[in-house]
């Protein structure tokens, strides 16, 4: 791919309206040619396809690289480095997952990384690859980063990765190496990092993948920390997914995980939220309440090794921001209000919208003095939006003067204490938001 062809690539088709010059041109041409030349002239709904790219800069480890540039990408885009399994390639991560959809929703570019070598699994385990610019893979996947921000004048500050299964772990390594460079990653399947180190020039290591390798949260820390030995500045959020019936590389993974990141964030590894985004789902956070928590993870129940499954790629994007619903700095925790008056609440409410639909999260939090128990929210949605699904509360009717009723887990809203709950949406054109809210009857403030 030359330099042209991907500044070609990032202004997308470009094509020019050409109805009013055609007309005075074809004249006295039959209205049927006209039609047909109109037809086309008239550019592709979409141009944008998978790109390989050669010569990007330093690659000890022969990789391949992939490039996804949407027709809508942003003037000044993010970057998503999405890396694929074992057996796999960027290729088939890009057509097997949600990633390139959603970069056409959002305006981001996705770079595919390839690995080369046989069974197509990513080195994680050398000791080159464990060390910041020690060598192999991670210097590869580094070098497309700063060959994407060079040519397509990509934003540094919005750089993240994700990946599952031997990507996953690659997720991990490349957060611990190159913290300045990545600000978040999402983990799908995955191992802390340096817990598949081998010093016998083996790629694969039967305890860690088999969840046997234990070690305490700051032993995992200090390991995530030596990768970049003297780094003392912000380190990446991390979000971690795992199936409990994980097969290959085993659910105790998953916690290792958490306590290396939050150990990472000097974060309480207690969780300061949990919730059931969906019904096999636990989510938990660490370091924070909201959305842009430092540490977020999600375990799925009865999920074998098989993950991302439909969905789960847009609540990554969601986690680093890139689907546009705010800032991608942690949220700290919630503080109840001085001295709140019995009754009181106050409600937060956000959307992200697309063409016919939109997804709305909602914190609720109860500034009153006493606890609410069985709790109900109420609010009226504008016209054409219809409630499609929900988490964490069930909502009736779905459309008109809708009230959410509270899941098992959180019927209890504590004094001062917050929920988050929310639900997607159809819509007809009117993305607006509900004018008030009533947390049991009683008005709520709205920020």
């Amino acid at each position: 791919m030359t330099d042209r062809s991907v500044r070609k690539a990032a202004r997308g088709s470009g094509g020019r309206p050409a109805g009013s010059r055609l007309t005075a041109l074809l004249g006295g041409v039959l209205p049927m040619v006209a039609a047909l030349l109109l037809a086309l002239a008239a550019p592709p709904a979409s141009a944008a396809s998978l790109t390989e790219v050669t010569n990007f800069g330093s690659n000890p480890s022969n990789l391949r690289m992939h490039l996804y540039v949407p027709d809508g990408v942003q003037e000044r885009p993010p970057v998503l480095v999405a890396v694929h399994y074992c057996t796999g390639s960027g290729p088939a991560f890009h057509s097997g997952t949600e990633f390139a959809s959603l970069a056409d929703r959002y305006g981001f570019v996705v770079v595919y990384p390839s690995a080369t070598r046989s069974g197509n699994c990513f080195d994680v385990s050398s000791p080159q690859a464990l060390r910041r610019d020690g060598g192999s893979d991670p210097v590869g996947i580094r070098s497309m980063v700063g060959y994407v921000q060079q040519r397509l004048n990509a934003d540094p500050d919005r750089v993240y990765v994700t990946g599952a299964s031997s990507g996953a772990m690659m997720t991990n390594v490349l957060v611990g190496n190159y913290p300045d460079v990545f600000k978040a990653g999402a983990a799908f399947m995955g191992v802390p990092h340096s817990c598949f180190a081998t010093t016998d020039g083996s790629g694969w290591n039967s305890a860690c993948a088999n969840g046997t390798v234990d070690r305490t949260p700051r032993q995992w820390g200090d390991l995530a920390r030596g990768a970049y030995p003297g780094y003392s500045g912000p380190r990446p959020r991390m979000q971690i997914w795992h199936g409990t019936e994980d097969g290959t590389l085993r659910y105790p993974n998953f916690n290792e995980q958490i306590e290396q990141w939050t150990d990472v964030h000097g974060a309480n590894p207690t969780p300061a939220y949990t919730d059931r985004p969906q019904s096999n789902w636990i989510r938990t956070r660490y370091g924070g309440t909201g959305d842009r928590a430092p540490v977020e993870a999600v375990s799925v129940q009865g999920a074998g090794h098989s993950l991302p499954a439909g969905g789960m790629a847009a609540r990554a994007i969601a986690f680093f921001g890139l689907d546009g619903t705010g800032s991608t700095d942690p949220e700290p925790d919630p503080e109840p209000d001085p001295e709140p008056e019995p009754g009181a609440c106050r409600v937060a409410y956000t959307t992200n919208a697309w063409n016919t639909g939109l997804t709305a999260s909602i914190t609720v939090t109860n500034t009153g003095s006493v606890p609410l128990s069985d709790w109900s929210l109420s609010f009226d949605l504008p016209a054409g939006q219809t409630v499609v699904s929900g988490w964490g509360a069930s909502y009736s009717p779905g459309g008109g003067a809708v009230t959410a009723r509270p899941a098992s887990y959180n019927s209890t809203l504590a004094a001062g204490a917050s929920v988050q709950i929310g639900f997607q949406a159809s819509h007809t054109g009117d993305t607006g938001e509900p004018a008030s809210f009533t947390l049991d009857g009683a008005a709520c403030t709205v920020v």
